[in-house]
């Protein structure tokens, strides 16, 4: 089987409260055979509607999400770990509600919090508090991808080798990894050795180039990171993870402060052009 081309609806959205349905619909005008959703928008509060319209346009879903300082599995305090647990099983009902079979991202530590004297500690109980999340995942058939991203974004999970070890500390088929050539490019000395030592964990796969812009418009080696996902048979999804808005609401969390790309349709158009060039 070949991998599957989606595009992450963040590459349009102004606010997490958009619409998303137009963005999906420009998707499906474009090719792509899904699209990727971010459970901060709007899209988890009525999930089956939402979810509805995307697959009426002839998409899957895959979603994103990340944690908040209140709801760390990882924090030292049991208490944030239980709320933790609990948003990460809203997180995983949202998905199915949206159709979607993969729940992917930063779902170990929230984006931007470091402690690294107590990695190690961290590490373990976010692996403890992902262990509590499996089994709903198992029987929602939600499969979990754990993001490997920079060390400016965390100080847990930086690398593939890192992120594979998190997997298996869980011990789920339904908890894996996803890898993003924007991170690997910062963390990875080989990003192409990095997918073919994540194999068979390797669930999800983020693709934009080194300024988050449209893949192949940048210095990273995609041809070489395509002929590694040959070799470990990966048929699932290859998403374009694109940020290039800045001045608008969500530009903050995504550390979009420059135009990355001038036009979001084109650099949509663009990324799905270069996807089936080079992972077809």
């Amino acid at each position: 089987m070949m991998p599957r081309f989606a595009i992450h609806l963040a590459l349009w959205t102004r606010d997490w409260a958009d619409d998303i349905v137009p963005f999906a619909r420009k998707a499906a005008e474009i090719g792509y055979d899904g699209v990727e959703v971010s459970l901060l928008g709007a899209a988890a509060g009525n999930p089956i509607e939402v979810g509805k319209a995307i697959t009426d346009l002839g998409l899957a879903v895959t979603c994103t999400t990340g944690l908040s300082r209140s709801d760390d599995i990882a924090s030292l305090d049991p208490a944030i770990r239980a709320r933790g647990i609990e948003a990460l099983k809203r997180g995983v009902k949202a998905a199915h509600g949206l159709g979607a079979r993969h729940l992917s991202g930063v779902i170990y530590a929230p984006w931007g919090a470091f402690d690294g004297r107590n990695k190690r500690v961290r590490r373990d109980l976010a692996a403890e508090g992902l262990r509590a999340v499996a089994p709903l995942a198992e029987a929602l058939d939600v499969r979990l991808g754990i993001e490997a991203i920079n060390r400016f974004e965390t100080d847990l999970v930086n690398t593939a080798a890192e992120a594979v070890s998190l997997a298996e500390s869980v011990g789920s088929t339904h908890v894996g990894v996803l890898l993003d050539s924007f991170h690997m490019n910062i963390e990875e000395a080989d990003p192409a050795a990095a997918i073919r030592a994540t194999g068979r964990r390797l669930f999800h796969f983020h693709c934009a180039d080194n300024d988050r812009g449209v893949p192949g418009g940048g210095k990273i080696d995609f041809s070489a990171q395509a002929r590694a996902l040959a070799a470990i048979g990966f048929d699932g999804w290859i998403t374009a993870e694109m940020f290039v808005l800045p001045d608008v609401a969500v530009s903050p969390d995504l550390s979009i402060w420059r135009p990355i790309e001038a036009d979001p349709d084109v650099a949509a158009r663009d990324a799905f052009a270069f996807f089936r060039k080079t992972f077809a």
